[in-house]
């Protein structure tokens, strides 16, 4: 249960922060609409907070992030996976768990890129996950995996850095840049974003992030395509209960407050375009060793070098894609 609720306070963030509209998230790329960037910005310096408040008092202990490599540098895979995660956002208008919420609320699209996204698990589950390991041939992890060991500062210092940089950030973007219109302040959404990891920490000691439901549904799919036998049954499931609890949250609160639920903005997404950024977002996010919410929101919150290069990586390949494609 306490997974399952966890999921769906992350769920009902999406949809009250208006972040499940494909048309929010293509906005930023074309830099029309930075709603995204203020509440990306807002959530991750409310998750940095708690989570370095929380692990200070005791109640809560996470790692860091670990490089995810193809095998040719340490940090390789994280630069892939996220300029492939991007180009299926831009493609799509979705990320691993916004497509959750647009599922939820009824959209359309996020039908379609839901399906890409399982298609991807199942390419991942059975092939690609393999393969990639099978060619991996740099067995070295660095020692330090953090942004403050590697430069040399201490993590009080780097924390103070990064929430300055934060802030700046979303005072510029208030103050300068086009802000589309929304139901809450993008500001307000963040915090609400913030507050769904607290909840996931309090209730389940886990951090957000989705992407690795996808491998657990394709994991099932090899299961049941090779004859079910319960010796061989995969052991977790975990992540498809988180998700299916993202999905009951934005559903829920689209039900009850449908001017959060109404997603009026035109997206312009094609169910084809759907379903390839759908199948992007699902590899991109597992070659990365997570998505949008587990290095962009958890990732960073835990200063995690690979968490830092897998959003540069995958916001670069974003807006590179959607100017090519439009």
């Amino acid at each position: 249960m306490s997974t399952i609720l966890s999921g769906a306070a992350f769920g009902a963030a999406l949809v009250a922060s208006g972040m499940y509209q494909p048309s929010v998230i293509l906005g930023q790329f074309d830099f029309s609409n930075f709603q995204m960037l203020q509440t990306f910005l807002t959530a991750s310096a409310s998750s940095t907070l708690i989570v370095t408040a929380m692990t200070a008092a005791g109640h809560a202990k996470q790692n860091p992030r670990t490089p995810s490599s193809l095998g040719i540098a340490s940090y390789d895979g994280n630069i892939v996976g996220g300029a492939l995660l991007g180009a299926g956002m831009a493609i799509s208008g979705s990320c691993p768990g916004t497509v959750l919420a647009q599922v939820g609320v009824g959209l359309t699209s996020g039908l379609y890129s839901l399906q890409g996204a399982f298609v991807g698990g199942v390419l991942w589950s059975g092939f690609l996950k393999r393969w990639i390991a099978s060619r991996s041939t740099t067995t070295d992890t660095p020692g330090v995996l953090t942004i403050h060991e590697q430069s040399g500062v201490s993590k009080a210092t780097a924390f103070v850095g990064l929430e300055t940089l934060f802030a700046l950030g979303i005072l510029a973007i208030q103050t300068q840049a086009p802000l589309g219109p929304s139901v809450i302040s993008p500001v307000v959404g963040g915090l609400l974003i913030g507050l769904s990891q607290l909840i996931s920490l309090v209730l389940r000691k886990s951090m957000l992030g989705v992407s690795t439901s996808y491998e657990e549904v394709g994991n099932y799919f090899w299961w049941v395509i090779t004859g079910g036998n319960t010796k061989n049954e995969p052991s977790s499931h975990s992540s498809i209960v988180f998700s299916t609890g993202v999905v009951m949250g934005a559903w829920a609160l689209a039900t009850t407050v449908p001017s959060l639920g109404a997603g009026t903005l035109p997206s312009g997404v094609q169910p084809l375009g759907a379903f390839i950024g759908g199948l992007l977002i699902c590899l991109g996010a597992r070659v990365a060793g997570g998505c949008t919410s587990g290095h962009g929101i958890s990732g960073i919150a835990l200063l995690s070098t690979a968490s830092f290069i897998t959003v540069m990586s995958m916001f670069s390949a974003a807006i590179l894609t959607f100017a090519l494609v439009n």
